[in-house]
């Protein structure tokens, strides 16, 4: 081989390994202290969660045939036992809950009362309310006018007394008229009418009735009127 052709060989060679360069060593220690990486290693994509939703719709759908297999093993009375308390439930709510909202409704009425002063108009009829009302020295005439309605309506008035209550206040006081009779029950339903009518200031103040056998048309009462007087006047 001449010398012109081992120069060529030699060329070649060397182009070849030029053209062909190592692997670089991967330093498997990592960066020296104080040396930034050369690159940055790619971030980790997080995994994907599952929807929560989806979630739910799996738990659902393994829960139902649970309860479905529970409710089988109960045979037919447990399950008419079931239905019955499920029942109980939906009419417990459904009556407590509107029982609830009513007593809502009523306390918020009586706070909003309390809060809502007097109308005038009622405290400027108090005075007139209290001129209606007869004097004690107007009982006769109020007692006589009982028994006019008592014969009236058929109801004999054979005996009777009455007990005076006074005004605490000094306002208003009342008698307790008390009469017993006996008459059949609709003459003295007439004659407690009439007397409310023919005396305003008068109230039925209790009322007792016995019938001593179940066809007998007269029964024995007990009528007892409360009639309001002005308190502290005589005349």
């Amino acid at each position: 081989m001449s010398g012109a052709d081992r120069a060529a060989n030699s060329f070649v060679s060397a182009t070849v390994e030029v053209a062909e360069p190592a692997a670089p060593v991967r330093d498997v220690a990592g960066p020296a202290p104080g040396k930034p990486s050369a690159s940055p290693a790619a971030p980790v994509a997080p995994p994907r969660r599952t929807a929560v939703p989806a979630r739910l719709q799996a738990a659902a759908a393994q829960l139902v045939p649970r309860v479905q297999y529970r409710i089988a093993r109960l045979g037919v009375v447990g399950q008419a036992g079931l239905t019955a308390l499920a029942a109980a439930a939906v009419l417990a709510l459904s009556a407590v809950l509107p029982a609830q909202r009513a007593l809502q409704t009523l306390t918020t009425d009586l706070a909003r009362a309390r809060r809502s002063p007097v109308p005038a108009s009622a405290e400027a009829g108090a005075p007139r309310l209290l001129a209606t009302l007869p004097t004690r020295t107007q009982m006769p005439a109020v007692i006589g006018q009982i028994f006019t309605e008592a014969k009236a309506a058929g109801v004999s008035l054979d005996t009777g007394h009455y007990t005076y209550t006074a005004a605490k206040g000094g306002v208003i006081a009342h008698y307790d008229l008390e009469f017993p009779v006996k008459a059949s029950y609709p003459d003295i339903r007439n004659f407690i009418d009439r007397t409310l009518v023919a005396v305003p200031s008068a109230a039925l103040g209790k009322l007792r009735l016995e019938r001593k056998a179940v066809g007998d048309g007269v029964v024995a009462a007990n009528v007892v009127f409360v009639v309001f007087v002005r308190g502290g006047e005589q005349s």
